[in-house]
């Protein structure tokens, strides 16, 4: 008789004991979360600041301006099928410049993330790639970080473009008949960037009042 009931007793023993080591645990990794949480979220606002720096000169503006974004819906011309954001740069109160989330989906590995800063006055400031797959020593050469060339990186190109004097036809690599320069053996990986980054300009432009005025944290309307 005992040792009928004694297999269900050890059973129900073992199931409190693992449920006790759940509740203890679960309370163990949510404590050690939510005081991991604030330096995650130091450490990756960081991370975004020294992005945005790369492409946009800390002295340029005096804003908060990981503060100061806005959010775009659903913008296919410029790669962001999900939408996204757009930083802007004042300095004592006046708009400088923006900076946008967007992406060339036309990559020879697939999409190619980007942040394009752009001046109120139409001047890129600069472009940086954030996420690719593109080949490695072959076509990733659009990541600075990956490009041989330090002195002269093949991104650093965009810096020194202006929306008003490079025609729209002309935002092509010089193969295709347009302004920019690429790799040889890599055309398709500058191709896409080059595309990109005109239509995220001229996007830029276009809606540049628009961002400027609506409220910090809010969404743009429809472009």
């Amino acid at each position: 008789m005992s040792m009928r009931y004694s297999a269900p007793r050890t059973a129900l023993r073992t199931a409190a004991i693992m449920v006790v080591f759940t509740l203890v645990f679960t309370a163990l990794m949510a404590a050690t979360y939510g005081l991991t949480r604030p330096a995650i979220e130091t450490a990756k606002q960081d991370a975004q600041l020294r992005l945005i720096n790369e492409v946009l000169p800390p002295d340029s503006y005096d804003n908060a301006l990981l503060d100061d974004f806005v959010r775009f819906g659903p913008t296919p011309a410029i790669g962001m099928d999900g939408g996204g954001r757009a930083w802007r740069a004042r300095k004592a109160g006046q708009p400088v410049a923006l900076v946008i989330e967007a992406a060339a989906s036309d990559g020879y590995a697939g999409r190619i993330a980007l942040v394009v800063a752009v001046a109120v006055d139409g001047r890129l400031s600069g472009v940086r790639v954030t996420e690719h797959k593109e080949t490695p020593g072959l076509g990733d050469y659009i990541d600075p970080k990956k490009d041989r060339s330090k002195d002269m990186p093949w991104i650093g190109q965009f810096a020194v473009a202006t929306w008003k004097d490079v025609d729209t036809a002309a935002w092509k690599v010089r193969k295709d008949g347009g302004s920019f320069g690429y790799r040889s053996g890599a055309t398709i990986s500058a191709r896409a960037v080059v595309g990109a980054v005109g239509r995220s300009t001229a996007f830029a432009v276009e809606h540049l009042d628009a961002f400027f005025a609506a409220p910090a944290g809010s969404l743009l309307g429809a472009p």
